[in-house]
């Protein structure tokens, strides 16, 4: 086969699904017809007058192709364009006046912001897990608060924290951080709530975390407040200021308490967000829609106290929930009858299915690209930073339909380059660095268009087959993720057994795994400086601290450490494609008002602060920055 007939048969179609793609055998794989045509229904006829209509997304010095041209400027100004936009032309989101009406036309500076000569390391946290005394049950904004203060004052400069997206105010609460019912609003289970009654910590510090429980205790007691001290004119004015989204959002969260948490299910009349019938709950229950979007001003206040002056980089899950606020709000963009996922590979045979609809390529640049642009923005807001999860779904997602095993899925593509061009916009207007989690099957193209971006790339000392010294400078460097095994679990052997208990694979192939991680530690992670298995306690700790200087030689831009591996704890905290097990809801060893007094974690701070003291500015990062 020709390299030209190899780029047609991999082309997409009309619908962008491609009928062929490479799998992880590298072997060209084809996607059944009964496949794409339920995607192709699925996702509706790509409307052909879209093109005259759709936002351009351009940049200073790119011709627009349309001849002479009025902008109406978001800053109210009325300019010209002939041709090339001007190299002062504003960044942003304006309308451009044609003969056939007004279109968007979004100005993009290209690359995303990355501070000048600005090299660092922070944690990552699974804020939930980080339990103190005066917490309740679970980790919460004040306890991100202590381990900022904390991690300031070793060095850091940063902190990655888990999702803190919003899921629904009923019960069950969902776990995972990453099927949150929207991506704009936070969740109020993460509000520290004077007045609740403390959970016995101390005494039970392995217990898992029971988040109905803390949920119902939080909001008895929020529900005391807001009757007993009810919201000032700060509130309402902030209200005001947010628009309709959050009353969309607090609308939703009181038909999810009349109605349950999955809008698909509700009565017919309320599955549209504009609906007479809808309005006239919100009317009837105005005091409780108020009281919802109350508690997203108190996340507000406690998340910029919690974040200080510390970049605190936020993770934006790869999609919501499909009965959830968002779903409910975007109908007409998202595919609510397909799911995202993965394709079969070496770690799954079966593939992987994620639950989340996907936003439907062609609807959401006839949207304007909006569901895109709020999901980032509320993401990087007041933090400083987002790590995009799957960033690679900015490219292509694998689409599965109803009904289908995972296997039977499609990859289906999106406009990368506008999503990037609005990802770098959204960057600089929040001065909020960006990190694309890029791990796993990477086609070609996607991490050099990552670096022209100066979109970060994530590497990990699980995965990468070259010495940390050898990796790029533009990255995120780390030795694990949630989803994979802790330094301590992995040399102790106890994630082999977690894995053994709860994943349907052959032992022995999990024994492979092990063995081939167990090699990327400094001399194999079975001998270290004279460490032995006998010594369980100290010998992780021996092992923890040589995993991090190795990950210390490498000249990545930001280098972090787990929580859980700098405190030497044993299980992660998610495994996928287990459902027996109490995945996102492990709390860590220690208390956070204990970390300061950890030797470990204060040796995992030396080492990485040292590492990033001696090193110097790139001459590729200050090229980047001349260039952003």
């Amino acid at each position: 086969m020709t390299p030209d007939d190899s780029a047609a048969l991999l082309a997409p179609d009309a619908w962008g699904i491609h009928r062929h793609y490479v799998d992880a055998r590298d072997e060209v794989a084809e996607v059944s017809a009964r496949s794409v045509e339920a995607l192709r229904s699925a996702m509706g006829t790509p409307d052909p007058g879209l093109e005259a209509r759709a936002p351009v997304v351009t940049r200073r010095g790119r011709d627009l192709g349309l001849g002479r041209v009025d902008v109406d400027c978001e800053d109210g100004v009325r300019r010209t364009v002939d041709g090339l936009v001007p190299d002062d032309f504003p960044f942003g989101y304006h309308d451009l006046l044609t003969s056939a009406g007004s279109r968007r036309i979004i100005v993009s500076p290209g690359r995303c912001w990355l501070p000048e000569g600005w090299r660092a390391w922070g944690l990552t946290v699974q804020v939930y897990a980080a339990r103190s005394r005066r917490s309740s049950g679970m980790g919460d904004l004040a306890d991100l608060r202590t381990i900022r203060e904390w991690s300031q004052r070793r060095g850091a400069g940063f902190v990655l924290i888990n999702p803190l997206h919003a899921v629904a105010p009923t019960f069950p609460q969902e776990a995972s951080p990453y099927l949150p019912a929207t991506r704009r609003f936070r969740n109020p289970i993460y509000l520290r709530v004077e007045g609740v009654s403390q959970d016995p910590v101390e005494a039970e510090a392995g217990r898992e975390i029971d988040r109905d429980a803390v949920w119902r205790a939080k909001r008895t007691a929020l529900e005391a407040r807001f009757t007993s001290a009810p919201p000032t004119a700060d509130f309402d004015d902030w209200r005001a200021e947010q628009g309709e989204s959050l009353e969309q959002f607090s609308t939703w969260c009181v038909l999810a308490e009349l109605h349950g948490p999955d809008w698909r299910a509700w009565p017919e009349e309320l599955r549209t967000p504009e609906s007479a019938a809808v309005r006239e709950v919100a009317a009837a229950h105005s005091d409780r829609v108020r009281f919802h979007a109350w508690l997203q001003w108190l996340l507000e206040l406690q998340f910029l106290d919690a974040s200080g002056d510390l970049k605190i980089i936020q993770d934006l899950p790869i999609g919501v929930d499909g009965g959830g606020a968002d779903a409910w709000g975007w109908q007409d963009t998202l595919v609510n009858n397909v799911t995202v996922g993965a394709p079969p590979d070496i770690f799954n045979a079966q593939g992987q299915s994620w639950g989340s609809p996907p936003l439907a390529p062609w609807r959401l640049r006839a949207a304007n690209y909006v569901p895109f642009v709020e999901s980032i923005r509320a993401t990087m807001a007041g933090g400083g930073g987002i790590r995009i999860d799957h960033v690679m779904g900015l490219f292509r997602l694998w689409w599965i339909p109803e009904g289908a095993s995972a296997a039977e899925g499609a990859y289906v593509r999106y406009p990368a380059e506008d999503l990037l061009d609005i990802v770098a916009l959204e960057s600089h207007r929040a001065q909020s660095l960006v990190v694309g989690e890029d791990l796993g099957t990477v086609e070609p193209g996607v991490r050099e268009s990552l670096q022209d971006h100066a979109v970060l790339s994530y590497r990990l000392l699980w995965f990468e087959k070259e010495e940390p010294a050898r990796w790029p400078e533009l990255a995120m460097a780390a030795i694990t993720t949630h989803d994979l095994p802790t330094v301590a679990g992995l040399w102790s052997g106890s994630d082999l057994e977690d894995q053994i208990a709860h994943v349907p694979t052959p032992r022995t192939a999990l024994e492979r795994d092990r063995a081939q991680l167990l090699d990327r530690l400094p001399h194999g992670g079975s001998n270290v400086k004279g460490a032995k298995r006998a010594k369980a306690a100290a010998g992780v700790a021996v092992v923890v601290e040589a995993a991090h200087r190795l990950l210390a030689e490498s000249p990545c831009v930001l280098v972090s450490a787990t929580l859980e591996d700098a405190v030497g704890q044993q299980p992660r905290p998610n495994m996928p494609g287990t459902t027996t097990r109490p995945n996102w809801s492990i709390p860590l060893p220690v208390l956070v008002d204990d970390l300061p007094d950890h030797p470990l974690i204060d040796t995992v701070a030396s080492v990485l602060d040292d590492a990033v003291t001696r090193g110097r500015p790139s001459d590729q990062v200050r090229r980047l920055d001349q260039r952003g």
